[in-house]
């Protein structure tokens, strides 16, 4: 993709993947990810992410027990996508970071519309600041299945560029698991419409 407003130049490289989840979790915050295909380009402005940490240290994280055929793209290389299947559901997309082994990742919980909104609305079945409020939306914007698990967000279709950065950060306790309930790996842009609905027990 050289087109502008994203040229290739500027696209973060895997440099900017591997560092501490945490880290990127919240440097993700106001990144524009980027897909183009046959139906056009569609670019969205990062707003909520969860972090889940690596080498068996964090209890939710599905790499917790190590790797199996489903969650294995979390011990590759920094810069992909790990998406998995929720209750048989909704997929969700994550970002794999930190570095080949440490099956780091980062959920992309929500996100705001930049261009593309009349692609994202036909795959929603509808318009509006909730289209992608929710990491089951965000992917069904998208268009991602599971055929995109492992894909390289380093080159190719989809990626993510610089994007405007929140005036401020808000970090809370995760949404939706039942392990590590206390950890403070949410981040999300108070001043955004586009965080999820759901709010965590803190």
């Amino acid at each position: 993709m050289s087109a502008a407003p994203y040229p290739a130049s500027a696209r973060l490289g895997e440099t900017f993947f591997a560092h501490p989840v945490e880290d990127v979790a919240e440097a993700l915050l106001g990144k524009v990810l980027v897909h183009r295909d046959r139906e056009g380009l569609v670019a969205l402005r990062l707003v909520e992410v969860e972090a889940y940490r690596g080498e068996g240290q964090d209890e939710a994280s599905h790499a917790h027990r190590g790797p199996t055929p489903r969650n294995h793209q979390m011990f590759e290389t920094p810069g992909r996508l790990y998406v998995y299947l929720c209750y048989g559901v909704h997929h969700c997309l994550n970002v794999v970071c930190e570095a080949e082994g440490r099956a780091a990742a980062v959920l992309l919980r929500g996100a705001e519309v930049l261009s593309g909104g009349s692609i994202l609305a036909r795959r929603r079945g509808h318009a509006g600041y909730g289209i992608a409020n929710g990491p089951g939306k965000l992917a069904q914007a998208l268009g991602a299945d599971l055929g995109w698990d492992g894909r390289s967000l380093l080159a190719g279709e989809t990626g993510f560029w610089p994007g405007p950065s929140p005036g401020e950060i808000r970090q809370t306790t995760r949404i939706g698991i039942s392990r590590g309930r206390s950890d403070l790996l949410r981040f999300f842009d108070p001043a955004s419409r586009c965080v999820s609905r759901a709010r965590p027990v803190l």
